[in-house]
């Protein structure tokens, strides 16, 4: 099992930033991607950015240019920077870990942000 603790969310007005951090504990493997979902109120969720093991990231197109991802595998932890917030950015947002070798997912309880004037 994976255990995932997710910090960081919160309210800020459009144009603004937040950073979210997702710190891994438990069985973690080597090879791993650890990324972000969201799920805006009556939506479906979507995933929004991945950073693999060996530092390759990926991005949703609406978030390229604006939001960072990032890992420390030493720590088992990742972090998204988000700058130039958009209302359409609220979500709730969760942390997730994939394990490349079982290719099983386990899941942060998510944290909320709120993007609002």
């Amino acid at each position: 099992q994976v255990q995932l603790v997710e910090s960081g969310g919160g309210l800020v007005q459009p144009g603004g930033s937040l950073r979210l951090s997702c710190a891994a504990s438990g069985r973690t493997v080597s090879r791993s991607i650890m990324g972000w979902y969201r799920q805006a109120p009556g939506k479906q969720r979507e995933w929004v950015a991945s950073v693999n093991n060996d530092g390759t990231t990926n991005y949703v197109d609406s978030v390229k240019g604006r939001f960072t991802i990032s890992r420390d595998n030493a720590k088992n932890t990742m972090s998204l920077g988000m700058n130039a917030l958009k209302p359409e950015d609220t979500a709730v947002y969760y942390c997730y870990y994939y394990n490349s070798y079982d290719l099983r997912h386990y899941w942060g309880q998510g944290t909320q942000v709120t993007v609002s004037s």
